[in-house]
């Protein structure tokens, strides 16, 4: 800074000009009261520096004394107090608005997990029930959704070859002979097997290979041809047996799973495919039997053998299959069918017991099919036509007379010899109900009570009725039963 700015800088507020004469004592002499002369006003030294002299303005501003603090101060340092405050007020807030936004955030999530959790099980739930994606977790005790190749691991050594042995005659002498051969399932560690009644059918000796080729021989246990199950046993212990589930939880598009011996070669093959159908009056032999219809694959060899659903438990008893064509040329595809286990557990119980089905109702009669024609031209329900009673039975106890036709037992309606044969199934030896006939143009309502089954008999429903003589005289109805037994009776 030069000289002429410093003159400039220290002009008195009033502006009047500083003249070079001027003494320098003057200048603190007028430099405002209370002020105290230099020590050196009389100095023999001469200087060119001019001490600043403050404005006059800034004289009244009122200086500080030492160890206070000015107002401006104070309210800079209250500023930063509040400040101070503020920021801490707000830390804490903030941490405990974290505290609590964490909780409920925790909170949030564990419902949120929850209901998922919830939502899943729903979602396995209706896969089950509808079998989606050939899942089914229906029934309990298992793995849920197992695939076609775990089930297959899982159950392969608990399915047998059944191979039937009949002793011929020729002109050597007698001779042994493979008769037929078919799979069966262990359902027992010591030995039970079950198959078909048709894969065991007059066997001089029975013999059951595993999966891993151990070969036992096999005794019958029991067998009804009706129901077209049988029992048999192996004299060993220590065998894998297959897991039973409910056929009655199924439902139609359920994937399924068959292994069996198809042509009694090709051992062990697996076959996939769906629940087709249920309920399905089935006629085997002249035998009808309810079945599950299915899709997959079931072949001469497959009889007996298990069906699995996709928990990889035993729903079904693999047992025939349509093939060919229909009489108008179509051909038949992926038609098969299978027992439905829960039809068949009380009969294995009273095989081990019996040896025979001593607990299924026995009606006592012998009844044929009421066709549509006959009905419908003399106004008659359809139903099963009784055609006999067995003496001394339940049924003639019951009031039950030939020419009758049945039309419900109990609360099963009745309107063939399938369904007849269907809903005694539901009933035991010495349960009580009632059968519904019409009679004379008139619905009459009987109390039965039913019989235990004789050995060697059939259901109760269908005993063979010989042919008579032709009768003289008679009403349509007896002229149209006698001539039908020669074009083909049906029966159950």
């Amino acid at each position: 800074m030069d000289h002429n700015d410093e003159q400039q800088v220290l002009q008195p507020e009033d502006n009047a000009p500083i003249t070079e004469s001027a003494p320098a004592e003057g200048v603190y002499r007028n430099a405002g009261a209370g002020r105290k002369e230099s020590p050196f006003a009389d100095s023999p030294y001469e200087t060119s520096f001019q001490p600043r002299q403050e404005p006059a303005a800034e004289a009244s501003t009122p200086v500080p004394k030492k160890g206070t603090r000015s107002g401006l101060g104070r309210k800079a340092l209250a500023a930063v107090l509040a400040l101070a405050v503020i920021a801490g007020s707000c830390g804490i807030t903030a941490s405990i608005l974290n505290r609590r936004w964490e909780t409920v955030v925790s909170g949030m999530t564990e419902d949120f997990h929850t209901q998922l959790d919830q939502m899943e099980n729903r979602l396995q739930s209706q896969i089950a029930a509808q079998g989606i994606g050939g899942v089914s977790v229906s029934g309990t005790g298992t793995t849920d959704g197992l695939t076609v190749s775990q089930v297959y691991a899982r159950n392969v050594n608990s399915v047998v070859a059944i191979s039937n042995y009949q002793n011929l005659s020729d002109r050597y002498g007698s001779s042994s002979q493979l008769a037929g051969t078919g799979s069966g399932f262990i359902i027992s560690e010591d030995g039970y097997v079950i198959t078909n009644h048709h894969v065991v059918k007059d066997a001089d000796s029975l013999q059951i290979t595993t999966h891993l080729g151990e070969e036992y021989a096999a005794t019958l246990v029991g067998s009804d041809e009706i129901n077209d199950v049988a029992l048999l046993k192996v004299e060993v212990t220590g065998l894998d047996p297959v897991e039973i589930g409910s056929s009655d939880a199924l439902l139609v598009g359920d994937m399924v799973v068959a292994i069996g011996n198809p042509l009694g070669e090709l051992t062990s093959t697996s076959t996939v495919g769906y629940v087709s159908g249920k309920d399905r009056s089935v006629s085997t032999d002249g035998t009808i039997i309810n079945m599950l219809q299915t899709d997959a694959a079931i072949n001469s060899g497959n009889s007996g053998g298990p069906l699995f659903n996709m928990k990889g438990q035993v729903i079904g008893i693999t047992t025939a299959k349509y093939s060919g064509s229909t009489g108008s040329g179509a051909s038949i595809e992926g038609i098969g069918f299978a027992i439905p286990i829960d039809d068949v557990l009380g009969m294995i119980e009273d095989f081990k017991a019996y040896g025979y089905l001593r607990n299924q109702a026995y009606l006592g009669v012998t009844v044929m099919n009421l066709d549509a024609s006959t009905a419908r031209l003399y106004s008659l329900p359809m139903g099963s036509y009784v055609q006999t009673v067995v003496e001394g039975g339940c049924a003639e106890a019951a009031g039950i007379r030939p020419q009758d036709i049945i039309i419900a037992v109990g609360e099963y309606p009745v309107d063939s010899n399938s369904t007849l044969t269907s809903s005694l199934r539901r009933f035991s030896a010495g349960d009580t109900t009632t059968i519904t006939v019409y009679r004379g143009g008139a619905e009459v309502e009987l109390t039965i009570t039913f019989d235990e089954r004789p050995q060697d008999v059939g259901v109760g429903s269908n005993e063979e009725l010989e042919p008579g003589e032709m009768p003289e005289t008679g009403s349509y109805d007896e002229w149209y039963e006698y001539f039908k037994r020669y074009f083909g009776k049906s029966g159950n």
